[in-house]
Parts: structure tokens; C-alpha cells; sequence
């Protein structure tokens, strides 16, 4: 007897709503889809890097929202509640985590490795959350959580290294 694993639905590519939840398409790497869209959203957090804190952290409080409903959009469209390639999530956790992070390689590389542990691992009360919040809010909390997490950590480097 052979199990066929039934493929998830794709997205319809020409819907700009679907095209953002997957993060420009990076969300459909057929591996590790939430690693290669956070690697998509270093382009932004540079671009975004030389905000003061609160500019950026107001722009991220739009993407967070925004990103409620193009993920809980895209989630319903195709039919699957926080399909693997929705990684609009993954960009805000990222940029949360690097908020304020100070300029250089080794601090980005630091927080996208942090953000990606906490967003994997799902300690409390993330992976709670997980199971417990749906629709478009619930694909974005466990990422903002692990983006708090991450931006907890990378703070208290910058504190302890200063």
C-alpha cells in the first residue's frame, strides 16, 4: 500500500496579496521556506536600518498589521492555516528582532540566527500560541514573539558588549 502525501495548494503568483504573503515568492523554497524567507527580508531591514527607533518601529507595527490580513487572506485562499511558504510573518519577526540592533554584519547575522532558533524552537509561550491563536493574527504572533526574543537578546549583547 502506497501513502501519497496530498501537495499543499499554491498560490496564484498574479494575486499581489498572495505574491506579499509569500514574500515575493521566496516562501516557495522547496526546503526550509521560513529560512529563505527571512533571508529575503534582509534587503528591507537594510533599507529600513538608518530610521530613528520609533519611524521604524511605527513602519513595523504597519507590516505587522498589514500582515494580519494578507496571512489570514492567503490562508483562507488557499484553503491550509499557515501554509509553509507564508513568510510575510517571518519578515516582521526579523525586523523586530533587529530593531535598534547596532550597524554591522555580525549583528544582523546574529539576530537573523536568533530569530530563526526562536521561530523554529517555539519556546513558551510561542508554540502555545501557535496552537491556540488562528487566522491571519495567529500566523503573525508566534513570529513577533520570537522576534521579541530574539530583539531581548540582541539587546542585552549590545548592553553586556558596550
Amino acid at each position: 500500500m502506497t501513502i501519497s502525501a496530498t501537495p499543499e495548494p499554491r498560490p496564484d503568483w498574479r494575486n499581489p496579496v498572495h505574491l506579499l504573503a509569500f514574500g515575493l515568492g521566496s516562501g516557495a523554497a522547496p526546503k526550509a521556506p521560513g529560512t529563505f524567507g527571512t533571508l529575503a527580508a534582509v534587503p528591507l531591514y537594510l533599507l529600513l536600518q538608518p530610521l530613528a527607533p520609533l519611524p521604524y518601529l511605527l513602519l513595523v507595527l504597519l507590516l505587522f498589521l498589514l500582515g494580519i490580513w494578507l496571512c489570514g487572506r492567503t490562508s483562507r485562499d488557499l484553503g491550509v492555516h499557515d501554509h509553509g511558504g507564508i513568510v510575510w510573518d517571518e519578515w516582521v519577526g526579523l525586523l523586530i528582532t533587529l530593531w535598534m540592533a547596532p550597524p554591522g554584519w555580525y549583528w544582523l547575522l546574529a539576530g537573523f540566527c536568533l530569530f530563526r532558533f526562536f521561530d523554529i524552537l517555539k519556546p513558551w509561550p510561542i508554540g502555545l500560541l501557535d496552537r491556540q491563536v488562528s487566522g491571519g493574527l495567529g500566523i503573525m504572533l508566534d513570529d513577533v514573539l520570537a522576534g521579541i526574543y530574539g530583539f531581548v537578546l540582541i539587546q542585552l549583547a549590545v548592553y553586556l558588549l558596550g
